[in-house]
């Protein structure tokens, strides 16, 4: 599998001294071959090729701005999927694309961390993307809140939406125990 990642995510995904590299490759016995210069990565599975697709996702998550301590869980989490949502095809100019993003991340990033808690995803803000972790039920969520800030909805809306989806996540995981 190959997959292309900004040249400027590429320290990330190897690590101080190719440890993060070292370990994706040992927990999921798949090869990373990386090309620093071009930002191309190369995923050759070992024995599990389902492992060396999960180590793909992680690779795009990592690719999106995610730190890899917060794109590990895909690995771990048959459930977890990485949801990516392209800003560019909506908005053209960067005064537009900055006012967006703006708007996703909240002031001192309290928009994003309150959809984060209130749906248990992960958000990364990065480039023209966001990228979202979670499980299907938690990216449907918080990908209609996104895009309702994208759709020029006051906070407040998007914020008593997340609390209504919350409480139904939380009645329907206590109907599941």
């Amino acid at each position: 599998m190959h997959i292309k990642i900004p040249a400027d995510r590429i320290g990330a995904l190897v690590g101080p001294s190719g440890s993060v590299k070292a370990m994706l490759e040992e927990k999921t016995g798949a090869i990373l071959d990386i090309d620093s210069e071009t930002g191309a990565v190369e995923v050759t599975a070992g024995e599990d090729p389902v492992m060396a697709m999960r180590l793909s996702e992680v690779v795009r998550a990592i690719g999106r701005g995610f730190s890899p301590e917060r794109a590990f869980p895909l690995l771990e989490d048959e459930l977890l999927m990485l949801d990516v949502i392209d800003l560019s095809r909506a908005f053209n100019t960067k005064s537009d694309m900055a006012r967006i993003k703006g708007r996703i991340i909240g002031k001192d990033g309290r928009t994003r961390e309150i959809t984060e808690k209130l749906t248990g995803v992960g958000i990364s803000v990065y480039g023209k993307t966001i990228g979202v972790i979670g499980n299907p039920d938690q990216i449907r969520i918080a990908r209609t809140a996104i895009e309702m800030l994208i759709d020029g909805a006051p906070h407040g809306a998007v914020y008593g939406y997340l609390e209504k989806k919350n409480q139904e996540l939380v009645r329907s995981s206590i109907v599941d125990l």
